[in-house]
């Protein structure tokens, strides 16, 4: 028999190499986990750069992360932790318990900005029990006390002999060092190149990635960042926004991946001496607005409708507590007429005693945002209610007309805690320092907030949450809205991508390991063959 002899062969592998570039809205300020929390670029990229003690797992579960474990004590006062062994920051010193008494004793100093957070952790003592153990004592037991340790930990070996006070004007906010599953490659300017390099960790992937590095493009509006996607200039949109998805939608070759994120948007009632006070009232205006509705026509789909504050990963989320306000306008006229606001032969706004039904809508000055409230207000106004719009142009504008009670009822998008913990926000003490800007006094809900905070035991939290839950089910001090869907898109030039459930900034780069730009054509040598 006539063997054939050895030759060359092409075949077609991944190409390696390149840079996979993904766009977001809006420019990093403080990549630091201490000062990240007003900047929402700056809360995603903290998230791949640092790691705190524990973190949450996809079931809204915390779960080991800096800390390989942790003991509550049997007086619920101290929560000790033991540190992994293995974890070393990005420049390759170890991670002790020295960085952990460091990062939070920032939060204790006078000098802090954010002075919620200052009172939180003025009340912990902190004590370094050995170079992997450290130790928190608190005053009183405060079961949500966990949920402060996702924050991420800061290298004492770089920022050992800064205070708070002048944290804020380090360079290391657009350099930083952290422990996670992304590395800042020094010597970058963000701040004018327009974009942050990110090196994958050789601890989060040993044996390294198909790319050489992922890129972060910062755009000032969505129009400019669905332009450069369309042009191929950015593989991948961290989140689109609602106002460009109809035109990926429409775009060849594009893969877009939608996930429930973790907050909401409601309506706050204010609950003082304006026409919402009514509890028929605010019922009517919940069963005039077709939720569903408007998540399709004004969010295109990139929402979830929701009863309640607590979202589905919650463990104290109970559906089956609230009522669900389906919309029914014959429902809504008759609230309101119960009311006694009924409607003169030939106008269209209701009256009592001679005054109309009109409400002042409040919202931060976006283009969701006011298409949104624009929806709300022609909703509102089909049952004979006046609805005058006033958008703030910032958070900080938001902010101060809420604590004045400058509006009558307010369009909010919410970032709750992932603890169930809602004291902050309903309990009568945040009707002063907090943000319980409705003005709910209701002592029932106020003493369920308060005891839940003070055990540690799921099984013993429940009860009360679902005594919040009822009392705010029979108030409707806030109509929550829809849960916001967040969608990912990707270019397909990127292969391999497999996206499942994105909780925290970093599940998208879950299974970054597998993913290439390409194909490329390589000889190889063919074995020989035998004629059949």
């Amino acid at each position: 028999e006539q063997v054939q002899s050895a030759g060359t062969c092409t075949v077609i592998e991944p190409a390696l190499g390149g840079s996979f570039v993904e766009g977001m809205v809006g420019a990093p300020r403080f990549l630091n986990p201490l000062l990240s929390d007003a900047n929402p670029v700056d809360r995603e990229l903290v998230n791949l750069i640092f790691d705190g003690l524990v973190r949450y797992d996809d079931n809204g579960r915390l779960t080991p992360a800096l800390a390989r474990a942790w003991d509550v004590g049997e007086d619920g006062l101290s929560v000790t932790f033991q540190l992994r062994d293995d974890v070393t920051w990005h420049d390759g010193a170890p991670l002790t318990a020295a960085d952990v008494a460091f990062t939070y004793g920032l939060l204790q100093q006078e000098g802090f900005p954010d002075a919620a957070l200052r009172a939180l952790w003025q009340t912990v003592t902190i004590t370094v029990v050995d170079p992997q153990t450290v130790q928190f004592v608190l005053q009183e037991p405060y079961a949500p006390f966990l949920e402060a340790t996702t924050r991420g930990i800061l290298p004492a070996h770089l920022l050992g002999g800064v205070t708070a006070a002048e944290l804020a004007a380090q360079p290391f906010n657009l350099a930083p060092v952290g422990t996670g599953p992304f590395v800042v490659p020094p010597g970058q300017a963000p701040a004018q190149t327009g974009q942050l390099r990110l090196l994958p960790s050789p601890a989060r992937w040993p044996q390294g990635i198909k790319l050489d590095d992922v890129v972060m493009r910062f755009f000032p509006d969505a129009a400019d960042m669905a332009a450069a996607f369309a042009a191929g200039e950015i593989h991948a949109i961290r989140s689109v926004p609602a106002e460009v998805l109809p035109t990926l939608l429409q775009a060849a070759d594009v893969r877009l991946i939608s996930s429930p994120a973790p907050r909401y948007t409601a309506l706050w009632f204010d609950m003082g001496e304006t026409a919402v006070s009514e509890l028929a009232v605010r019922q009517a205006l919940a069963r005039a607005l077709d939720r569903a509705r408007l998540v399709d026509e004004v969010l295109q789909g990139q929402g979830v409708p929701l009863d309640g504050p607590f979202l589905p990963g919650s463990w104290a989320y109970r559906p089956d507590l609230l009522t669900a306000y389906a919309p029914d306008t014959a429902a809504a006229v008759a609230l309101l007429e119960s009311a006694g606001w009924l409607l003169p032969e030939g106008q269209a706004v209701r009256q009592r005693d001679e005054q109309p039904l009109a409400l002042q809508l409040l919202f931060l000055e976006t283009a969701p945002q006011r298409a949104l409230a624009e929806g709300i207000r022609d909703a509102w106004q089909l049952v004979g209610v006046a609805v005058q719009l006033n958008g703030v142009p910032t958070p900080e504008a938001l902010l101060a007309a809420l604590a004045e009670r400058a509006y009558d009822v307010a369009l909010l998008d919410v970032t709750p805690p992932r603890d169930p913990d809602q004291y902050d926000f309903w309990s009568q003490e945040a009707m002063i320092d907090g943000q319980n800007y409705a003005g709910w006094n209701d002592r029932r809900a106020s003493e369920a907030l308060e005891r839940a905070r003070q055990v540690w035991p799921v099984a013993e939290r429940r009860p009360y949450y679902e005594t919040f839950l009822r009392q705010f089910d029979a108030a409707l001090p806030a109509l929550v809205l829809y849960q916001h869907v967040d969608t990912y898109a990707v270019r397909g030039d990127v292969n391999d991508v497999e996206i499942g459930r994105i909780d925290q900034p970093r599940d998208r780069f879950e299974s970054l390991g597998s993913w290439f730009l390409g194909y490329r054509e390589v000889s190889v040598l063919c074995l020989p063959t035998e004629p059949g």
